[in-house]
C-alpha cells in the first residue's frame, strides 16, 4: 500500500507540473475543450467519533486534480481526484487514520450557458454531480485492538462552485461538497452492520484551471473564427461579441470606416447623411433639404444661369441670357436704329467664344456655354450624374477575371452617347477590389477590369483620349470588407465624367494611382497571412461611443467571389 501511495503522489506532481507549464489559452470553449486543474482541498470527517463539519480546528489538507472536458455551453464532463487523511481520538486506545484516494466522474452543470451569463462571463457558477470510488487505507486501534483495513467503496458526490476567469485561460474557482461512499466504516467502529452512510466526509477545494488548446482567430479578436461572423476585420478595429466591427449610429458603415460617427448616412459618402440624396453630405450641403447638384454645394440652379434657385429671382431666365446677382437678366439699353460704330477687334484673351459671360482666358470649356461658377463649362445634369452612380454599381465581371459580363453591355452603351453631350468632358474609368488573397494580383485585376470597360467603349465609337483608367485594388473600400456583402460592393468600377483640361476625377478622389508592381492576373489564390496583434487604436474624427452592454473585442476567410 504503501508504494501505492507514493506512486499516486508522482502522478499528481508530474500532472501538476504540466499544467503549469501549458500555454494558456482562453476560457475553456468548444475549440479550447479540456481544462486541467491543480486544487488544494479540505477534508472534514463526520462518523461515529462526531461531526468535524465546517470546523477549522480538525480539517485535513489534501492534494488534487480535476479535469475538465468540455461537451458544451452548459456541460461538462468531469474528473475529480484527491489523496487525503481522515483522522479522529477518542483515546490513546481508540483513534483511527484513513488515507484516502478518490476518484469521480460525472457531470458539471455550468450556469453561464448564454441563459443568465455569457459562456465567458467573468463569473461563472456551476453544479457538479459524480458518481465515483473510494480506496480507504485505515490505520488505528478501538478499544486497544487493531482496526487495520484496505478497502474500496462506491462514492456518491455532489457539490457546487463558482469560477473566476483571472485572464486568458487561466481561472480560479472555490468548491464545496459532499462525499457519501457507501456502506464505508472509515473509523473502524465495532459494528454489527455498517449503515449506509455511516461515515462520510465534506471536501472544500480552491484551485486554479488551465484551458487547453489554441482556438483559431488569425485576427486576434478575442473572437474565434468558428464565431467570427467579420473574421476579416483589421487589426486594431473594435469589435462586438460576433467579432464584427462597432457600428455605434446602425448605419450599416462601421466605425473605423464611418467619417461622420455619430449620425446615419450613406455608405458612398462614408457613413455621413445625405437628407436630399444629391450626393453632397448634410454637413457640407448650402441647400440640404432640397436636392441640388455638387457643383452648387448642393443648391439647384434649374436654369443654369450660375445663381442657385434661392437666390434666383428669375428662375426660368432663358439659356445664355447674361444675368445680374438675382438671376435676372439684364435689360438691352442698346438703340437697335442706331448704326453701331466698328468694334475694334478684341485680344484673345477678351474673346467669350461661346457667349456665356466667361472669357476665354477664364473659360474652361471655351466653346460650351457654361455658368462661371463652374468655370463655363456646362454643368452635369442630374439624371447623368445618376447613371453615371447606377454604372457603378451594375458593371460586372466573371469571377477574378477582367472579362466583362453580357448584363453589362446595356449600361455601358448608355455611356456613350453622354459623351456626346458633353465634348468638353473626359471620362475616368477606377477599378476596385475587396481585400482578399494577395495585394498585388488585386491591384492588377483592378487595372484590368477598368481597362476592360474602356476597351468595350472605345470599340463602341468613343475617342480613346476621352477615357482615362485606373487601379487602386483594395485600398479604398466603400464599406468593410468583414461580410460577404461587404465585399461585394467594394468590388467596382467607378464611372466619373471631368473635364477634360482639369485633374482625372479619380485621382481629385482618391490620389495617385499605386504603383507597386502588379502580379500576372489569373486566377487568385487565398494566401494565409499571420495575423498582427491588434492594440487600441484612436480613430481621427468623431469617435462612436460604444453602447451600454457592448462588448468589446476579431483567419482569413474563405476566398469570395470578385
Amino acid at each position: 500500500m504503501k508504494h501505492l501511495l507514493l506512486r499516486f503522489q508522482f502522478v499528481v506532481t508530474a500532472l501538476g507540473l504540466a499544467a503549469l507549464v501549458a500555454p494558456p489559452a482562453q476560457a475553456q470553449t468548444s475549440e479550447r475543450r479540456t481544462g486541467l486543474g491543480l486544487v488544494a482541498n479540505g477534508l472534514q470527517y463526520q462518523g461515529d467519533f462526531g461531526s468535524d463539519y465546517w470546523k477549522l480546528d480538525n480539517t485535513q489538507l489534501a492534494p488534487g486534480l480535476v479535469i475538465n472536458q468540455y461537451l458544451g455551453k452548459g456541460l461538462d464532463l468531469s474528473t475529480q481526484v484527491l489523496y487525503g487523511e481522515l483522522t479522529g481520538r477518542r483515546s490513546e486506545n481508540t483513534h483511527f487514520k484513513t488515507t484516502l484516494i478518490n476518484v469521480n466522474l460525472g457531470f458539471k452543470l455550468k450556469l453561464n450557458n448564454g441563459w443568465a451569463l455569457k459562456e465567458n462571463s467573468l463569473i461563472q457558477p456551476y453544479l457538479l454531480a459524480a458518481p465515483g470510488w473510494t480506496y480507504a487505507s485505515r490505520t488505528g486501534q478501538f478499544g486497544g485492538a487493531r482496526i487495520d483495513l484496505d478497502k474500496g467503496y462506491v462514492d456518491l458526490f455532489a457539490a457546487a462552485g463558482i469560477s473566476l476567469r483571472l485572464g486568458a485561460g487561466v481561472s480560479v474557482f472555490v468548491q464545496s461538497g459532499q462525499h457519501l461512499p457507501m456502506y464505508a466504516n472509515l473509523d473502524g467502529t465495532v459494528e454489527a452492520g455498517t449503515p449506509r452512510w455511516a461515515d462520510r466526509f465534506l471536501q472544500h477545494s480552491v484551485g486554479l484551471t488551465f484551458n487547453l488548446g489554441q482556438a483559431l482567430d488569425m485576427d486576434e479578436d478575442g473572437v474565434s473564427d468558428r464565431l467570427d461572423k467579420c473574421a476579416n476585420t483589421p487589426a486594431g478595429v473594435l469589435v462586438d461579441d460576433n467579432g464584427c466591427p462597432l457600428d455605434g449610429d446602425a448605419d450599416g458603415v462601421p466605425d473605423y470606416l464611418d467619417a461622420c460617427a455619430t449620425e446615419a448616412g450613406v455608405a458612398e459618402l462614408r457613413g455621413c447623411p445625405d437628407k436630399d440624396n444629391d450626393g453632397v453630405t448634410d454637413s457640407e450641403d448650402n441647400c440640404p433639404d432640397i436636392a441640388g447638384s455638387i457643383d452648387r454645394q448642393g443648391c439647384p440652379d434649374a436654369d443654369s444661369d450660375g445663381i442657385i434657385d434661392p437666390d434666383d429671382k428669375c428662375p426660368d431666365t432663358p439659356a445664355g441670357a447674361t444675368v445680374d446677382a438675382s438671376g435676372c437678366p439684364v435689360a438691352d439699353t442698346t438703340d437697335s436704329t442706331a448704326v453701331a460704330p466698328a468694334a475694334p477687334v478684341p485680344a484673345p484673351a477678351s474673346t467669350d467664344t461661346d457667349g456665356d459671360g466667361v472669357l476665354n482666358a477664364a473659360d474652361r470649356c471655351p466653346n460650351s456655354a457654361g455658368p462661371a461658377s463652374n468655370g463655363g463649362c456646362p454643368e452635369i445634369r442630374a439624371e447623368v450624374r445618376r447613371s453615371l452612380q447606377a454604372a457603378t454599381r451594375s458593371i460586372r465581371f466573371e469571377t477574378n477575371k477582367a472579362v466583362l459580363l453580357p448584363s453589362s453591355y446595356p449600361t455601358l452603351d448608355a455611356l456613350v452617347p453622354v459623351l456626346s453631350d458633353y465634348p468638353d468632358y473626359s471620362l475616368s474609368i477606377a477599378g476596385h477590389t475587396d481585400n482578399k488573397g494577395p495585394a498585388a494580383f488585386n491591384l492588377a485585376l483592378s487595372r484590368e477590369r477598368a481597362a476592360a470597360a474602356r476597351r468595350y467603349l472605345v470599340e463602341k465609337g468613343v475617342a480613346e483620349n476621352r477615357i482615362e483608367m485606373r487601379g487602386y485594388g483594395p485600398r479604398y473600400p466603400i464599406v468593410s470588407n468583414a461580410t460577404d456583402a461587404g465585399r461585394a460592393r467594394n468590388r467596382r468600377v467607378e464611372f466619373d465624367l471631368f473635364v477634360s483640361s482639369g485633374k482625372n476625377a479619380a485621382q481629385a478622389k482618391y490620389g495617385a494611382q499605386p504603383t507597386s508592381t502588379p502580379a500576372k492576373a489569373g486566377k487568385a489564390r487565398s494566401v494565409r497571412k499571420k495575423a498582427l496583434r491588434k492594440a487600441p487604436t484612436t480613430k481621427t474624427g468623431t469617435r462612436k461611443a460604444v453602447r451600454p452592454g457592448t462588448t468589446v473585442r476579431k483567419p482569413v476567410a474563405p476566398r469570395a467571389k470578385r
